[in-house]
């Protein structure tokens, strides 16, 4: 069996044609990027065992970030920079949370929470089914179709 591999466009085409709404599309500037950093929240809080520095254990967040680029580094190696840096962000806040004693996890799970209320809300008023009902492949496309109008906006080809 041959395994083809969609382009970055395709993907994001593909994931686009579910957000034509302005008001989903709104929802996901503000949803799907949160969703993002819930996730590496949730798995920042999951800690392997290991000291990178005294201050900082390594933990899963970390190890699924390195994993997370390699994925959209196949797709695109500009935009697999931008979310570097946003997961770098992500990273840092999480490491923010955590050094002032709040528990991460339970932010992570509130927001995570409130930010699929809203996603599905904004499907519903798009009248169409979120793209990772389709293809799971696109929890990770949506953070990089967000990406793609950054890029757009700043002339930086994908």
């Amino acid at each position: 069996m041959i395994l083809l591999m969609r382009t970055i466009q395709s993907l994001l085409s593909e994931y686009g044609e579910s957000h034509q709404n302005p008001t989903n599309k709104a929802v996901h500037w503000i949803c799907v990027p949160v969703i993002f950093f819930t996730v590496v929240g949730l798995l920042y809080s999951v800690k392997l065992g290991v000291n990178l520095s005294p201050a900082l254990p390594l933990n899963l967040a970390m190890v699924a970030m390195v994993l997370t680029v390699l994925y959209y580094t196949r797709l695109s190696l500009s935009l697999a920079f931008g979310m570097t840096l946003f997961g770098l962000l992500c990273l840092w806040v999480c490491q923010l949370i955590e050094s002032r004693g709040i528990p991460l996890w339970q932010v992570s799970v509130a927001l995570f929470v409130l930010a699929w209320i809203g996603q599905f809300w904004g499907h519903k008023i798009e009248g169409k089914k979120p793209s990772f009902f389709k293809d799971l492949q696109f929890l990770l496309i949506g953070p990089a179709w967000l990406m793609s109008f950054v890029y757009q906006r700043l002339g930086i080809s994908i």
